[in-house]
């Protein structure tokens, strides 16, 4: 059966439900929470596995760090079977009341990366799906996790250069927080007709972050990483039940 060209893995080889995090290490830390892990396939940033939570088929793939790529992975995602796609990520606070460690679960994306305009005019919204978003939020308040919702910002640069990055403009304008790849995530699940959220960890304050003050390297960021990827494979199961049967299985 031929491969899919960048994630190489075959079309049908991922379950319904899947996680989409940036970082190549937590796909297999998230692999590794799996029953009975399968490794699909690795090619550049792009690693794929898929296996059983609470009995449910679940996949996970890495997007790497950015639009582009976040794009091509979703799509490819879909290709490969996928109906439900959920990013788990970090993200740097925009919001004094959203602090490290905490929860946030994007219910849109500011559009400030060069891929999505590509794809759909500008007016368009990126969105998250609403019973995505919801089951993500309900299922962190059952965890106790601190937890925010709202929008928040794709931007395709981290270390500010000689431009302004236009962060206050953003937090002035009630942003929660900014990362790099919900918008395109959200925009090719609309554009395919299938369903996409996304649940982040707050891993420092982005505004200085951008001038060089960043350290995710850190236990709170860590135990909040644990907690939302628990919080999104619960929560993709409950999805999946309710949209599959009980085995989540299209």
């Amino acid at each position: 059966m031929a491969l899919l060209p960048t994630l190489r893995v075959a079309e049908g080889a991922l379950p319904a439900g899947v996680l989409l995090p940036g970082d190549p290490a937590r796909a297999l830390r998230i692999a590794q929470k799996l029953e009975g892990p399968e490794e699909l396939g690795k090619n550049r940033e792009f690693h794929s596995y898929r296996g059983l939570w609470q009995g449910v088929p679940v996949g996970v793939v890495s997007t790497g760090v950015g639009a582009p790529g976040a794009a091509l992975c979703a799509e490819e995602a879909l290709r490969a079977g996928a109906k439900i796609l959920i990013r788990v990520g970090t993200a740097g606070s925009l919001q004094e009341h959203v602090r490290d460690g905490h929860l946030v679960v994007a219910l849109g994306a500011v559009r400030a990366e060069g891929t999505t305009p590509r794809l759909l005019p500008l007016e368009f919204p990126a969105l998250a799906d609403p019973e995505v978003a919801q089951a993500l939020f309900r299922e962190a308040q059952r965890c106790g996790a601190p937890v925010h919702r709202g929008v928040v910002v794709t931007l395709d640069a981290f270390y500010q250069g000689v431009l302004d990055l236009g962060l206050d403009l953003y937090a002035r304008s009630g942003a929660l927080a900014v990362e790099m790849e919900c918008s395109a995530i959200f925009c090719v699940a609309q554009l395919r007709g299938a369903r996409a959220g996304a649940i982040l960890a707050i891993d420092g304050e982005a505004r200085r972050a951008a001038q060089g003050h960043y350290n995710p390297h850190r236990e709170v960021v860590h135990r909040a990483v644990d907690l939302e990827i628990e919080i999104a494979l619960n929560a993709l199961v409950h999805l999946l039940q309710a949209h599959f049967g009980e085995r989540g299985c299209p």
